[in-house]
């Protein structure tokens, strides 16, 4: 359990780092661990998606692309794991199609 707890611990301090190349790292590693740790993920994903969705809302229009953009790869490969935050990831989505930033309005 120890060694599952290390990623999660640097996948939350990534996603809610002061700098925005550092969030987008964390948006990465987030999609790294779906692939290879799904199960790990899966078990976690209420947690997880606590830190993940605030970065959906970022200030930054890179890490909200970004973010939108793993979401979208994330959906196919978490599927019905995704149930207990669908509905958090649906407003994230809402919202950014208002966005005035076409790259931003075109992931979501």
């Amino acid at each position: 359990a120890v060694e599952e707890m290390e990623p999660l611990q640097k996948l939350y301090h990534l996603l809610q780092a002061k700098g925005f190349q550092t969030r987008m790292e964390g948006v990465a590693l987030l999609l790294d661990l779906c692939k290879n740790s799904p199960q790990l993920i899966s078990t976690n994903i209420v947690q997880i998606f606590d830190y993940f969705v605030l970065r959906i809302f970022d200030t930054h229009k890179k890490v909200k692309q970004k973010a939108l953009d793993v979401l979208a790869e994330i959906i196919g490969l978490l599927e019905d794991a995704l149930n207990p935050v669908i509905i958090r990831l649906v407003e994230g989505i809402t919202k950014n199609l208002n966005s005035k930033d076409p790259r931003v309005h075109a992931a979501a």
